[in-house]
């Protein structure tokens, strides 16, 4: 089963520490990093600045067309080309058909603010217990925001990104 992970900092700098943990977590074989973006939300600015992370190319990657589509919605970040209106509510209801629903965006805007910053990782194969303590132990204000992916809800997330 995919799980898009959403881990909050109650700082702005902490997510790009944490990719760090998840790499190494990674290497040890504990979890599977099929896809992973970033957001930093310094305390003096008004939208927060998102980063994907590049490196990660494989057969798992979904690429900045689901990043930016998800950021946009959750962080309001105008997308280049979209009619606001009708257009983002179809593109909302077709989040919901991959297993984003609005209750997770929702959750996500209220917890990630001015003065955090969040790393979104979509994941399989976790060794969950290992993974979460090794998290808490290195972020202890860190807090875990998930959703499961169904394999059906899968399927659909990466037909719609494909390339």
């Amino acid at each position: 089963m995919t799980t898009l992970t959403v881990w909050k900092f109650p700082d702005s700098g902490s997510a790009e520490q944490a990719t760090e943990t998840l790499s190494s977590l990674q290497s040890q074989g504990l979890i599977s990093v099929e896809d992973e973006a970033y957001v930093t939300w310094p305390e003096d600015k008004k939208k927060p600045s998102t980063h994907q992370e590049h490196h990660l190319v494989g057969a798992g990657a979904l690429g900045g067309g689901f990043w930016g589509l998800l950021f946009g919605l959750i962080f309001f970040i105008p997308l280049i080309g979209l009619v606001v209106g009708a257009a983002v509510g179809a593109l909302s209801a077709s989040m919901v058909d991959v297993g984003i629903d609005d209750n997770f965006i929702k959750q996500v805007r209220s917890e990630v603010t001015p003065g955090t910053s969040a790393l979104f990782v979509l994941t399989s194969d976790a060794v969950e217990d290992r993974v979460l303590d090794t998290f808490k132990s290195s972020f202890p204000d860190a807090k875990l925001i998930f959703t499961n992916l169904s394999k059906e809800q899968e399927a659909n997330l990466r037909q719609a990104f494909a390339d």
